[in-house]
């Protein structure tokens, strides 16, 4: 072989691993949209679109956040304790056990507003522990992770809360122009997302930290500031994804809300293009991302095959998408 032909080599490698690490991701979903097109009976009926979207959306608004924390070079092992907190906290409040008045002008707002301040709050104390006490990511989100779930319970002393409040739950079963209201959350948070990432200042200052955090320190970005800033994003965004998935069942389960949720966001995160080391944030990846998670699991369980193999095959596909991000890295 001739220095050429192996210098041709190489450029045909870089140029496949830069090109599956950039489209990788939309040619995934596009190869399950068209496999399902032909093998799955009413694929594409009106019904089967709705159960995909409602079933994504929460996964994509917390996989939002988590890769707002990725791309500055952490993680959040805690956002599914954190959905089940506020998941516990609103009917709590709807039902008079913490508001002082049963007025719905005066509960109804506080169903939304105090679990989204709690859930802040918490994802604000990660940030301390990161930032303030130099404690890993890992670590230090793993508290929660292990004692929110715990607190969770204790609020609701290990009880189902079942409830009905049209208007609360219109947040996820009411429809705007024939569209699910937690659909259109969904799209609102991504573009929220991707703007500031993409159009501000903040946004290029999280990148810099999660690129080189000695660097941007010197360069004068608040970097301690700026990883409080996502975890508490974070936060926000797994209470209101707890808050949908309440309303939508009409119920909270301290004990399932939120359950296994860290994992589907990493997941989406780590498949949509986001590097899990820091300096990158592809939101629009973490949507398509999450979208091919969920369809993977729906053209599983459509086919006949169990929902356990998801898991596996959710397993292959982080593997397969870190592999990918490596490559492309090395060439």
């Amino acid at each position: 072989m001739t220095i050429a032909e192996d210098t041709t080599g190489s450029s045909r490698r870089f140029n496949l691993a830069a090109w599956l690490s950039r489209y990788g991701t939309l040619l995934a979903f596009l190869l399950l949209i068209a496999f399902n097109v032909v093998a799955t009976p009413n694929f594409l009926s009106l019904q089967t679109l709705n159960v995909n979207l409602t079933q994504v959306a929460t996964i994509v608004i917390v996989a939002v956040g988590m890769t707002l924390v990725i791309a500055t070079g952490g993680i959040d092992l805690s956002v599914g304790s954190l959905m089940a907190i506020a998941g516990a906290l609103a009917p709590m409040i709807l039902m008079g056990a913490i508001a002082p008045t049963t007025d719905p002008l005066v509960v109804l707002p506080l169903a939304f507003i105090v679990p989204l301040v709690v859930a802040g709050l918490l994802g604000w104390f990660n940030g301390f522990l990161v930032t303030h006490y130099s404690i890993q990511p890992i670590v230090a989100t793993l508290v929660l992770f292990t004692a929110g779930r715990g607190i969770a319970q204790v609020m609701t002393n290990g009880n189902l809360q079942v409830f009905k409040n049209p208007p609360f739950q219109f947040v996820a079963l009411g429809h705007v122009f024939g569209i699910p209201t937690q659909v259109l959350i969904m799209i609102v948070v991504v573009a929220a997302a991707a703007f500031l990432i993409k159009g501000t200042a903040l946004g290029r200052q999280i990148l810099a930290v999660g690129g080189n955090e000695k660097a941007a320190r010197l360069s004068g970005i608040p970097a301690k500031r700026v990883k409080r800033f996502v975890y508490v994003i974070s936060g926000v965004l797994a209470g209101l994804a707890g808050l949908i998935v309440v309303a939508r069942n009409s119920a909270s389960d301290a004990n399932l809300v939120g359950l296994g949720m860290e994992l589907d966001a990493i997941a989406a995160v780590a498949v949509g293009g986001t590097l899990l080391t820091g300096g990158r944030a592809n939101i629009i990846g973490t949507l398509l991302g999450a979208c091919v998670i969920q369809l993977v699991r729906y053209t599983l369980l459509a086919n006949g095959v169990p929902d356990a193999a998801a898991l596996v095959v959710k397993a292959a596909l982080i593997v397969v998408a870190v592999y990918i991000q490596q490559s492309a890295d090395r060439t």
